[in-house]
């Protein structure tokens, strides 16, 4: 994977261990990939056409050479034709050079569009793993969500439950509890005092009964 993504290749040895261990966003890293991958099958599409346009321009200085050395061969023949020895010589030197440049060019040219099927072949292999990568894209975005959720429910779980949690429930517990203990404490001492003021009401009441009954008694010649 990445094979031909010179700048992935960089990032995806320290660089990324240096970021997985600062906790980078998964997500985020994918889209920073995407991005300088897509910048490579760029720089790789700038070089394929840059080696076509020298391939082409050396397919037409050989058939220039050629075409020369085509004409030259004619002019010699026509120079002989008319008698002139030394123009067809001269042709047939200057043929002679335009040989060897067309010579030179066809093996440059044949190089030249080597290198092209090379450098397309290998674009074209670059984009085939974008595209997987793209459509992988998806689905580790999806995964690398799944986790975080799972993550933050079992951190949220975990707490639950746990003993401070625990701790704290009991000390509420202990504090209502505490509070209904008073709650019957001041019942209870309330009653008491409300028992003890209904005697001395009810004594007082009494007495003045027996005052009464003693003065009606008196006056009825009972005593």
């Amino acid at each position: 994977m990445f094979q031909f993504f010179k700048r992935v290749q960089t990032y995806v040895g320290s660089e990324l261990n240096a970021a997985l261990d600062k906790a980078e966003d998964p997500v985020k890293m994918l889209d920073q990939f995407m991005r300088e991958m897509a910048a490579d099958i760029r720089d790789a599409e700038t070089a394929v056409a840059k080696q076509l346009a020298n391939e082409k321009l050396l397919k037409k200085k050989y058939d220039d050479a050629n075409s020369m050395v085509e004409k030259r061969q004619q002019q010699a023949v026509e120079a002989l034709e008319a008698g002139n020895e030394d123009l067809a010589r001269r042709a047939l030197e200057d043929k002679n050079v335009h040989a060897k440049q067309a010579e030179s060019m066809r093996t440059a040219h044949e190089q030249a569009a080597a290198d092209v099927s090379v450098l397309r072949e290998k674009l074209s292999e670059m984009k085939r793993e974008y595209e997987e990568m793209r459509l992988k894209q998806d689905s580790l975005k999806a995964r690398a969500e799944s986790a975080k959720t799972r993550t933050k429910m079992n951190r949220a779980m975990s707490s639950v439950g746990g003993d401070e949690s625990r701790r704290g429930f009991e000390r509420m517990e202990e504090k209502v509890m505490q509070f209904e203990a008073e709650a019957e404490t001041s019942e209870d001492l309330r009653a008491g005092s409300r028992n003890l003021d209904d005697e001395l009401a009810a004594l007082k009441k009494n007495s003045a009964v027996d005052d009464e009954l003693a003065a009606l008694k008196q006056k009825l010649g009972k005593e």
